[in-house]
């Protein structure tokens, strides 16, 4: 069983994971309460699928990019739980998580996670030669780049709000193809699923040296 944590943004959740598949998921949109909801979300999982603590094989973590604070929140309370339980500690990048629910698309995946100020954090997606890939680095980019960036039909995904979906589509009409709000919304059974396939074939990060993912301006 797999615990899955992510306080990356103000849409926070968790999820409970195992061989069968996603077996809860949570999600909440939190006005950066994130260290008063987060503990309260996890023993109701918990409880509500009757397991005790040493039932959990893993925990997964969103590492960001993200808000400074949700993802030291997420990665504290994962690393805490970790090391008590004394089992393996799995980091997954936030954008790598809102664009995986995508993974079949056969279009170029863009995934873009607010950063404030007018800017976003972004990456490029696509399953190429049937393997799901990025194919970018993560970048910290603002509204006009990221429409410039779009040079072929794009499924855009991740916290896109109505300003920058309505910006996207006057200015890049052809290739700004954005994600409905439900389907463009990132989920924690991601994070756990991406989580699961590193557990599974071995995988875990140090709890001493992983660390969130934090990007900054050229």
């Amino acid at each position: 069983m797999l615990l899955a944590i992510d306080t990356a943004t103000r849409f926070a959740g968790i999820a409970l994971y195992d061989r069968n598949g996603l077996l809860v998921e949570q999600m909440w949109r939190t006005r950066d309460n994130h260290t008063v909801e987060l503990m309260p979300y996890i023993v109701h999982a918990c409880e509500q699928q009757q397991l005790v603590p040493g039932a959990l094989q893993a925990i997964g973590v969103s590492l960001g990019p993200g808000s400074f604070t949700g993802v030291r929140v997420g990665l504290s309370v994962a690393k805490g739980l970790a090391m008590a339980l004394n089992i393996p500690l799995l980091g997954v990048p936030t954008l790598d998580a809102a664009a995986y629910a995508h993974s079949r698309e056969t279009l170029p995946v863009r995934s873009v996670l607010p950063a404030g100020r007018g800017r976003w954090c972004s990456a490029l997606y696509q399953t190429i030669g049937g393997k799901w890939q990025r194919l970018s680095d993560y970048s910290l980019i603002d509204s006009d780049e990221l429409a410039t960036s779009l040079t072929e039909p794009t499924l855009i995904c991740g916290e896109v709000d109505t300003n920058l979906a309505e910006d996207l589509r006057e200015s890049n009409p052809e290739n700004a193809i954005v994600a409905g709000p439900a389907l463009r919304a990132r989920r924690p059974g991601f994070v756990a699923e991406l989580a699961w396939e590193r557990f599974v074939s071995g995988g875990r990060d140090d709890l001493t040296s992983l660390a969130p993912i934090y990007l900054q301006a050229a």
